[in-house]
């Protein structure tokens, strides 16, 4: 039998619950009909964040939140765009918050750190991305870019853009991290072309490339590892 959220019991009541015992005794879906803030006709916000949390995807429950699109979560009943868009913002603050706290103090010296720190911004994209780190002395992050989307081919990715990019952050060092969408980090003859142009001009202009890492599905390959570079 469905409730309504004013007949559910005092202490099922997210906002009730949430003031009573406070926010981590919510459950996920408790956490999201807070988002959610209403249902839709004949269904509760509990219910339809229930809904969401079990909508069709790889993986089931929050991790699942991050695979679904705009568009899938407008497929569900009871959720529009604005719903939708919720959804998509509250996933968006809590990852920018958690690289936000990872990222202090981080020294990007070693490719483990470099590699969890990204994982879970580019394993779940469906492309590839190029993303340009920037680094101190210290091998701590100054800055980051994505400098290519799609394939990552030596002649896609201009040297000199690169090298604009960390010169305006007064880098004195950079590493390259892409994904590969198939999961599989191995470096194709593109990865490798274009490890080597970068490292080539790093080399002429004082300002080197330390590392290459290539991000799979819970796993990576650093060129500096492998001694490709």
């Amino acid at each position: 039998m469905k409730f309504t959220m004013k007949q559910l019991p005092e202490d099922e009541k997210p906002y009730e619950k949430s003031l009573l015992l406070g926010v981590r005794a919510l459950t996920d879906a408790e956490l999201l009909a807070v988002i959610l803030r209403t249902g839709s006709q004949g269904v509760s916000a509990l219910d339809l964040a229930k809904s969401v949390l079990n909508a069709p995807a790889a993986q089931k429950g929050l991790l699942g939140l991050h695979q679904l699109t705009v568009n899938d979560l407008m497929k569900l009943h009871g959720i529009g765009k604005v719903k939708a868009i919720q959804i998509k913002c509250i996933l968006e603050l809590s990852r920018r918050i958690a690289k936000e706290s990872s990222r202090a103090g981080l020294s990007f010296l070693h490719p483990s750190t470099i590699a969890d720190y990204y994982m879970e911004d580019l394993r779940h994209s469906s492309q590839e991305q190029v993303v340009l780190m920037m680094l101190n002395a210290k091998c701590r992050l100054l800055g980051d870019k994505v400098i290519s989307k799609g394939t990552a081919t030596g002649s896609m990715i201009s040297p000199r853009e690169i090298f604009l990019e960390a010169l305006h952050y007064q880098a004195v060092s950079i590493v390259l991290v892409h994904n590969h969408p198939s999961g599989d980090p191995s470096p194709s003859s593109d990865d490798r072309l274009l490890t080597r142009r970068v490292q080539n001009a790093g080399d002429m202009l004082g300002i080197p490339l330390l590392d290459h890492v290539i991000l799979g599905d819970h796993s990576y390959i650093s060129f500096k590892e492998q001694d490709l570079m």
